[in-house]
């Protein structure tokens, strides 16, 4: 393709998305195809020749589109958003069409220095302490997601042992610690690291907040220890996946200090809501306490998957825990320590000019235009909230900080078993109609509707009228 073919295509695949945005509504939310169906359309061999980029446009609109779920409509509320916007789409561009590969300071030395920028700006702008910035003894680095993340803080933590895992393999038990609520992300990371899924230790929480019970933990720390394992790290959540409970930071991290215990904090989805000074609460003990903390701008904060921010305390361990220097890499940069390879920061070498996108919407945006979307979604949660809770044919599930709320319909006729079940029918009849999206969790046993608010498109018309078609739904018993 030359440099004209690509402008004059270019300006036609940039024209399809802007037409894909505004007439976003117009789709149901979700994918109504079958299993194979999607498949069946697609040819069973690559082309001989080449085609025309049109042609590509075509089936993207006759075969492709009817297979996609909408996760930019405005009444997706299924899963907690997956922001996608202009400013973060045109430095993806940017991005794809510099076709960097930023693996070391050498390879692209603007690649690493403008990713060392703007996690030192989010550090600013959330209000995270000085220490994780990269001109201190931590630093920040763009993950993938937030799996990712705790996989790297899993594997510094088993470095900062002491038993140099990286080098020897682990030798001894390890234990890791998270509360039922925790990602399942955590469990992953202990099966890759090779601390085993049995080595997590479940910690139980505080049945009104829902969120973990350092008390619980410290019994459960002192009885591995005396079994003769080795307590690696506990993940901490600010915001859970089913219902965003808030793990009480401080006082896990006092405990985490007294056992010297790495802690790890997983605010994946929340994290981004401190760029409003009034939410900072939720950081509560992360300055004195993490070891390393994650969240992810590709959630809530306007930037399009994949980017996830990993700030750490003390970057030495993860270094040593992750840098081999074959000749092949070797450069008089790296050799003079004044530089960074951010290859040492993560599990695979190779890495995308990622902070592109989010540099772009930082200044897009601006801090005044972030908080004006994470305090929008927030004020729609709480009104769709207040809706729900004067409805004496449903139940609320407090608390909600955040953009998501979770509820669930009264059935007092019916044994509740028979109410979860009916409650999964509406939940099912809802997302089969494309006219909005849910997901469901369960909390104490009992299921849960939850409507997750994030997308900048969605407005107060559309959130009242979701509420609208859920309470039809539910009253047509």
């Amino acid at each position: 393709m030359s440099p004209e073919e690509f402008r004059r295509v270019g300006k036609q695949v940039v024209d399809w998305i802007a037409d894909y945005r505004a007439g976003i509504e117009s789709f149901p939310v979700r994918s109504q195809v079958e299993p194979g169906e999607v498949r069946a359309k697609l040819p069973a061999h690559p082309p001989e020749r080449g085609e025309d980029f049109e042609q590509v446009l075509r089936d993207l609109d006759e075969i492709l589109l009817p297979g996609v779920t909408h996760w930019q409509h405005p009444e997706f509320f299924a899963y907690f958003p997956s922001n996608s916007t202009g400013p973060s789409i045109l430095g993806d561009l940017l991005s794809s069409g510099l076709g960097v590969q930023g693996m070391v300071w050498a390879t692209s030395p603007a690649c690493t220095e403008l990713e060392t920028t703007v996690m030192d700006w989010l550090v600013a702008l959330l209000g995270l302490p000085s220490h994780f910035r990269t001109d201190a003894a931590g630093g920040g680095v763009i993950q993938d997601s937030a799996s990712s993340a705790v996989l790297v803080a899993c594997l510094a933590a088993l470095q900062r042992t002491g038993e140099d895992v990286a080098r020897l393999g682990i030798r001894r038990r390890h234990t890791l610690y998270a509360s039922e609520h925790t990602h399942s992300s955590l469990e992953r990371a202990a099966r890759l690291a090779g601390i085993g899924s049995d080595n997590v230790r479940v910690v139980g929480t505080d049945p009104d907040t829902l969120g973990m019970d350092p008390r619980r933990l410290d019994e459960l720390i002192a009885a591995d220890v005396e079994a003769g394992a080795v307590p690696t790290l506990v993940c901490a959540t600010i915001g859970t996946t089913s219902t965003t409970a808030i793990d009480p930071v401080r006082e896990i991290g006092e405990v985490c200090r007294e056992r010297d215990v790495w802690l790890h904090v997983d605010a994946a989805y929340a994290g981004v809501a401190a760029v409003c000074p009034e939410l900072r609460w939720i950081n509560d003990g992360v300055a004195e306490f993490a070891d390393s903390y994650c969240t992810n701008p590709h959630k809530w904060l306007l930037t399009n998957f994949d980017c996830s921010a990993l700030w750490l305390a003390d970057r030495a361990p993860m270094i040593e825990a992750l840098s081999i220097l074959p000749e092949y890499l070797r450069n008089s940069a790296t050799e003079s320590g004044e530089v960074i390879d951010y290859r040492d920061w993560q599990v695979p070498l190779g890495r995308r000019f990622r902070s592109l996108k989010l540099w772009s919407v930082l200044r897009w945006y601006g801090a005044e235009g972030l908080r004006a979307h994470i305090r929008g979604t927030v004020a729609l949660a709480q009104e769709f909230a207040g809706w729900v809770r004067e409805d004496p044919d449903f139940e609320l599930l407090e608390p909600h900080p955040f953009a998501l709320v979770c509820f669930r319909p009264r059935y007092p006729e019916l044994s509740a078993s028979e109410a979860d079940e009916r409650t999964h029918r509406v939940m099912n009849a809802l997302n089969d109609s494309g006219d909005l999206y849910l997901t469901h969790t369960k909390i104490g046993g009992r299921t849960l509707l939850r409507l997750a608010i994030g997308s900048p498109a969605t407005e107060r018309r559309h959130v009242e009228a979701a509420w609208q078609r859920i309470r039809r739904a539910v009253q047509v018993r």
